[in-house]
């Protein structure tokens, strides 16, 4: 589990215009906390150490460490708003967590094995990753930075599904607590197609036939 150390103050001042404002100032990101037996509270994010933190992947699958006027608590990223064009974040939203109740969360998968691979390497054979991220349940003490999926000794034409994965202690698909029918494919390694050849000059022979 990755350690972040988020810097945050109550936010009095609310509204629209309130967090142009807050914006525009360009020190601090608008944000509410909520969840657990406390009421939602409106936030101002230290902006710096906010942004270099969005920008590392684990961010968004670790508890983090939120520390408002002094007083810290547990909490994930539940949402981040963003402009429509513009590199910045007009707001997010965070859950508070506590050790004793499980928490739901998407983590990325990490393919592991590629250069490794007989499939690949000495097959011919074409990765496809069908799912970057998985959601699962958790105690927060439990929660993975990520998942990793090993496909070194994976055989040409397999697809591997969520049950192939290989998970730590008390942590949970939750995908797979709904039944068999939700296993879903997670990546698959098939023989890659060959383009050109002589499917494309009868193709283009064909072509040519119509333009007589």
């Amino acid at each position: 589990m990755s350690d972040f150390t988020l810097n945050a103050s109550v936010r009095n001042d609310l509204g629209k215009g309130a967090s142009r404002r807050l914006r525009r100032a360009n020190l601090e990101v608008p944000a509410i906390v909520y969840g657990g037996d406390q009421a939602p509270q409106p936030i101002s994010v230290e902006k710096s150490a906010f942004y270099k933190a969005i920008e590392q992947e684990v961010f968004f699958s670790s508890v983090i460490n939120l520390v408002i006027d002094g007083k810290s608590e547990q909490v994930v990223v539940r949402d981040l708003q963003r402009h429509p064009f513009k590199p910045l974040v007009t707001h997010a939203d965070f859950l508070r967590v506590d050790a004793t109740h499980e928490i739901t969360i998407n983590v990325p998968l990490h393919v592991l094995g590629e250069e490794k691979s007989k499939a690949i390497k000495d097959n011919g054979g074409e990765l496809h990753v069908l799912a970057n991220e998985v959601q699962i349940s958790c105690l927060p003490k439990d929660l993975p930075d990520f998942l990793e999926v090993d496909i070194a000794d994976v055989e040409l034409g397999t697809t591997l599904h969520l049950s192939d994965l290989k998970l730590p202690a008390g942590v949970t698909l939750v995908e797979l607590t709904h039944g068999e029918d939700h296993d879903q494919a997670i990546l698959s390694v098939t023989k890659a197609k060959v383009r050109g050849g002589d499917a494309d000059e009868e193709a283009e022979g064909e072509e040519g036939e119509q333009g007589e």
